[in-house]
């Protein structure tokens, strides 16, 4: 069983890939992109395949019995209530999977994902970590990426303003400014998750 569960989370092209990418250089930490355990789940045969099939029917799936994945994306930016009848179906699948990697890892484990506050994956934590920078700054981030910026503020709206996951978060680093910074922030995340290691701690 993991020996300490961290949550790290941060909205559209705030740094949250690159600081996980850095975390996942440190020994012995496993880290897991919630983006990938829901593109297994969309998989043909996958629950998730089964239940966006049950919620939004048989021409949501692609011809090998797979999410597809685009069309899904802009039904579900652009209606509310089919983001959040989704999001219903998928984030208790993707809780259980991340907790079945975390128990049976021997070291740290984090989950990386946008709305993990915002999906009630709160208590699964130890530590709950956000990567902020201000909206417009990740806004022309997102569209130098290669994303059109009608998509971008469509997805940053989705993804709401931030509060709850900075009102939750035990830790934030600031992305607002060059890479070494947010690395030096990082290095000092990963000495303070060590020290947390060694301490005793109440089980999850």
């Amino acid at each position: 069983m993991a020996t300490l569960r961290v949550g790290l989370t941060g909205g559209l092209a705030s740094g949250k890939s690159t600081v996980a990418g850095w975390l996942r250089e440190a020994p012995g930490l496993l880290v897991v992109d919630a983006d990938r355990l829901v593109a297994e789940l969309y998989a043909p045969g996958g629950s998730g395949a089964a239940a966006v099939a049950d919620l939004f029917g048989r021409e949501a799936l692609d011809p090998a019995g797979g999410v597809d994945k685009e069309r899904m994306a802009k039904r579900i930016f652009s209606d509310d209530h089919a983001r959040q009848a989704l999001e219903a179906a998928i984030h208790p699948l993707v809780r259980e999977r991340f907790r079945e990697l975390a128990d049976a890892h021997a070291g740290l484990a984090v989950l990386e994902a946008t709305r993990l506050v915002e999906a009630g994956y709160a208590d699964l934590f130890d530590l709950i970590v956000s990567v902020e920078a201000p909206a417009e700054m990740r806004l022309q981030r997102a569209i130098a990426r290669g994303l059109s910026e009608g998509s971008a503020r469509e997805r940053l709206a989705a993804q709401g303003d931030g509060a709850v996951r900075r009102r939750v978060a035990d830790r934030i680093l600031d992305s607002s400014g060059d890479l070494a910074s947010l690395r030096r922030q990082v290095d000092e995340l990963l000495s303070d998750l060590e020290r947390l290691e060694g301490s005793p701690r109440e089980p999850s």
